[in-house]
Order: C-alpha cells, then sequence, then structure tokens
C-alpha cells in the first residue's frame, strides 16, 4: 500500500493496521478467562475501531469506532472457533473453446469480474468454483488448476481481511443465464472485446488468458516483503 506523499501512513496501513489488532485483540478474547487480560483485549479493540474509523475519515468518527467495535465484540467466540482468520473467497476463470472469458456484472457494484463468491462450509474450494459460476451464469465448468492465492486486504480491491483462491475452468456445458440477484448481467468475451469497467484486470487479465490459451502458468501469490510488517510496499 502507498504512503502518503509525507510519508506517512495511508489509508491501506490503517486499514491493516486496525483489522490485525482487531485479530489480536478478538482472538485473546477467545482464549482467555482472566477477567485483567479480557480488559486489556477490550481496550486493544477499542484502539483498533479508533484507527479503522480515522481510515475511513469523515464526519462521526466516534460513534463509527463504536460500531465497528460492536460489530467485532458480536464476532468473538471460545477457544479455536474464537481464532480470527481472513474470510476465503473463490473466483473462476472460465474459458470456452474460442478462447473467450466468463464474465458477470455485479448487481451491487455495476463492474464486471469473473465470478466469484465466499467459500462456503461443507464445500471443497474446487466445488465452490463449480457451483459460483452454475449459480451466478447459467455455466456448467470443471477446475482445471489454481492460478492464484492473493490477499484482498493488501491489494486493496477489499477492506476486510479476505483470502483469494482464483481457479483456471473450463466450460463444459450450460447456458448463460445471470443471477437475478447478484449480477445484472454475464457473457463471453474475446481479449480484445473486454466490457468496462473491469475490476482489477492489470492484475489479473494476462494471466487468465494465458490459462485459457493452454500456456503454463504459474500460481500467482503475493511476495513476502522484507520486513513481513512495515513494509508498505
Amino acid at each position: 500500500m502507498a504512503a502518503h506523499a509525507d510519508g506517512g501512513p495511508g489509508r491501506g496501513d490503517l486499514l491493516r493496521w486496525s483489522e490485525a489488532l482487531a485479530g489480536i485483540a478478538r482472538t485473546g478474547l477467545g482464549f482467555t478467562d482472566s477477567l485483567y487480560e479480557r480488559e486489556r483485549f477490550e481496550e486493544v479493540l477499542k484502539v483498533a475501531a479508533d484507527i479503522r474509523a480515522a481510515a475511513t475519515g469523515g464526519a462521526g468518527q466516534q460513534a463509527l469506532a463504536e460500531a465497528y467495535e460492536a460489530e467485532w465484540l458480536k464476532g468473538v467466540g471460545s477457544g479455536v472457533p474464537g481464532y480470527v482468520t481472513p474470510k476465503v473467497a473463490i473466483g473462476a476463470v472460465v474459458g470456452d473453446d474460442d478462447g473467450r472469458l466468463l464474465l458477470v456484472q455485479r448487481a451491487d457494484s455495476g463492474v464486471w469480474l469473473y465470478p466469484t463468491g465466499w467459500a462456503d462450509v461443507g464445500y471443497s474450494p474446487a466445488e465452490v468454483a463449480v457451483k459460483e459460476v452454475r449459480e451466478e451464469t447459467g455455466i456448467v465448468c470443471e477446475p482445471l488448476r489454481l492460478i492464484a492465492v492473493l490477499d484482498g486486504l493488501r491489494l486493496g480491491f477489499t477492506a476486510v481481511p479476505l483470502y483469494s483462491l482464483v481457479f483456471h475452468c473450463r466450460a463444459t456445458g450450460g447456458d448463460l443465464q445471470a443471477h437475478p440477484l447478484e449480477t445484472s448481467d454475464v457473457g463471453w468475451f474475446p481479449e480484445e472485446g473486454l466490457p468496462s469497467p473491469l475490476a482489477g484486470f492489470e492484475r489479473w487479465g494476462s494471466r487468465a488468458f494465458a490459462a485459457i490459451r493452454g500456456e503454463p502458468v504459474d500460481v500467482l501469490f503475493d511476495t513476502v516483503r522484507d520486513p513481513v510488517w512495515r513494509d508498505r510496499s
């Protein structure tokens, strides 16, 4: 994440720090029965909420911080279920025999992207990819290989801790049909005729079409920062 011009932390840094502190505090609350420790973790959670509210900016930051704190407290579990980890989303880069890419226009934002959705309990990651593609587009597909494992918070395409697993898939059947609630439109697109606005294409586009063409594609993942915590690149 880029820093401000004066060298100070940017919004992305503040979001990452606040979520990290909140995760430490909520996990601590889930594993301790000590009243002293619980008070300390609750104070850390308040600081995390203040940082996140500051990153959001605008008026009413105190109320916003209190809302973040209350939301985080609602998610505190006990023991292992209380260990806070990133959420997981599954994406599917689906190609057809003509070398085209399957894209959906998201109903909530209007942007175009490959089919993606939350990892549901009871399904493997590859099964989620198949399920999401069928639900969002009407297309039946077969996962062929994993092509990306991405940290959404670090890359700035989400404001919550999120890992995105992206599969390259081959269409095997079905008919295009947009989901009535999740997607506004669906379609097959060649590399030279993509719709707009298209989310994050500079990050995943060339890799997606290389995979569709059958070219060797290594799994894309975030480089390790050195030091891991302090580098804002």
